[in-house]
């Protein structure tokens, strides 16, 4: 199988700044729900043969796979997908902050912050917000292991 290494969704810098930009110029929740599910679809598909039940996140209600690989320069690189929408432009916000990054960084990464920066807790429906909080925490014990 391919590796992870550069699992990256299309078009999109690899760093939580560049969705912090992309926020601030969507001014309003509806313009920011669109981009929610814009960056969604930039998100390449994660291989069947990698939906597994080994790969099923728990603590979300739509079905969400994620694998985890640590290269030989200790960074972590992640794949993940799901089969809604709006769970997949989340998976962008969450791999733009955490994909390609040190254990130390994904455990450091004030993960709070940057939600409440872009007012996701505050316009996510409880059971999202439980969801995006479970591929954190997923991926957040995949780089402890």
């Amino acid at each position: 199988m391919k590796s992870l290494e550069h699992y990256t969704p299309i078009g999109l810098e690899p760093d939580a700044e560049a969705i912090r930009r992309q926020f601030a110029a969507a001014s309003g929740w509806e313009n920011q729900y669109r981009l929610i599910i814009q960056l969604g679809k930039l998100l390449p598909a994660l291989p069947a043969e990698r939906q597994t039940e080994e790969n099923r996140l728990k603590g979300c209600e739509s079905q969400a796979w994620l694998r985890g690989e640590k290269s030989e320069d200790g960074c972590w690189h992640f794949a993940c997908d799901s089969d809604a929408r709006i769970v997949r432009g989340l998976i962008v916000i969450v791999l733009a902050a955490l994909n390609h990054q040190t254990a130390g960084a994904i455990q450091a990464f004030d993960m709070d912050g940057y939600f409440a920066e872009l007012g996701l807790e505050k316009h996510l429906s409880p059971s999202r917000g439980n969801g995006l909080r479970a591929i954190v925490l997923a991926m957040r014990a995949q780089a402890s292991a």
